[in-house]
């Protein structure tokens, strides 16, 4: 057994399986302790570094492509403290660092595991149901459906829509930007339907804004990951081909598809022009963007 324990966390290696525990420290970011122990398969890694730093270094372990569906919701776009696979290391301990890290690399060599990317997702994703409640809403996710529930805050056409319930089968992808402090993020649920909608994230009804609190924000990359280790996954998806149902919702719709869908989207938004739920701005704003994918 290798293992270093940190205030950061503690990292223990079998010869099997990476074991990741956050530490119960607060300086350990909220993301990192809800997210939990992560119990990463030797064949789910591609390789591991010590970084150094002024002071101690970074253990960092990086992941074969396809094999997390949290780094496959978040596409790199986790804050480097909120990365679950990073390790802050005292400079007293980098030596102890160094070892796990040899450890695994020699595991590497004799188990072979190879660096291309994986067809299948090695880890389970984040455990469900899970619920975050944001300044845009609350969203859930039960394994079977997602629901979002707006807040007051939220945009009025959003609000006049009630709660936004999605099935699984009905979901093509999750599409998720953070809250960054500088910019608003969001987390946006494409279907078949919306699949080609442009309406910026405050108008779709698909779509949660992320605002406010970005450390409380960054918790719905964990519904987002949930979503996607239930989707098909990614090497599934070929392009110009059809190779069954789940891919096929990756398919382009044809063109009458596709205006129907539209013309749909147009005549619900003047309904909600009509009712006085939509201004004059927001319905020209909507329906500019809505006009834009013909």
């Amino acid at each position: 057994m290798a293992e270093i324990i940190q205030r950061d966390g503690t990292w223990a290696f079998d010869g099997d399986t990476v074991r990741i525990t956050p530490g119960p420290h607060r300086s350990v970011p909220l993301f990192r302790q809800t997210y939990g122990e992560v119990a990463v398969p030797l064949a789910a890694v591609s390789g591991i570094v010590l970084e150094p730093e002024r002071r101690g270094g970074r253990l960092r372990l990086r992941l074969r492509e396809g094999a997390d569906p949290l780094l496959q919701a978040t596409c790199g776009r986790l804050p480097d403290a909120a990365d679950p696979y990073r390790l802050a290391v005292d400079a007293d301990r980098t030596g102890v660092a160094e070892y796990v890290a040899e450890e695994i690399r020699r595991a590497l060599l004799l188990d072979r595991v190879p660096k291309e990317p994986v067809r299948a997702y090695l880890l389970p994703g984040p455990p469900v149901p899970d619920s975050v409640r944001t300044s845009g809403g609350t969203v859930s996710f039960d394994g079977t459906e997602v629901r979002i529930d707006w807040a007051d805050t939220s945009e009025r056409v959003k609000r006049a829509t009630g709660p936004r319930i999605i099935p699984l089968g009905h979901l093509v992808r999750v599409e998720w930007l953070p809250h960054t402090g500088h910019e608003d993020g969001s987390l946006r649920f494409v279907t078949r339907e919306t699949a080609l909608s442009e309406l910026p994230p405050e108008k779709d009804p698909y779509a949660l804004d992320l605002w406010g609190s970005a450390r409380r924000n960054l918790l719905t990359a964990l519904v987002a990951a949930a979503v996607t280790a239930r989707l098909p996954h990614p090497s599934t998806r070929t392009a110009g081909r059809d190779v069954g149902p789940a891919a096929r919702n990756d398919v382009p719709l044809p063109a009458s598809d596709h205006h129907d869908v539209l013309l749909r989207r147009l005549r619900e938004l003047g309904r909600l022009h009509r009712d006085g739920i939509l201004t004059d701005e927001e319905f020209a704003l909507t329906k500019t963007a809505v006009l834009r994918s013909f």
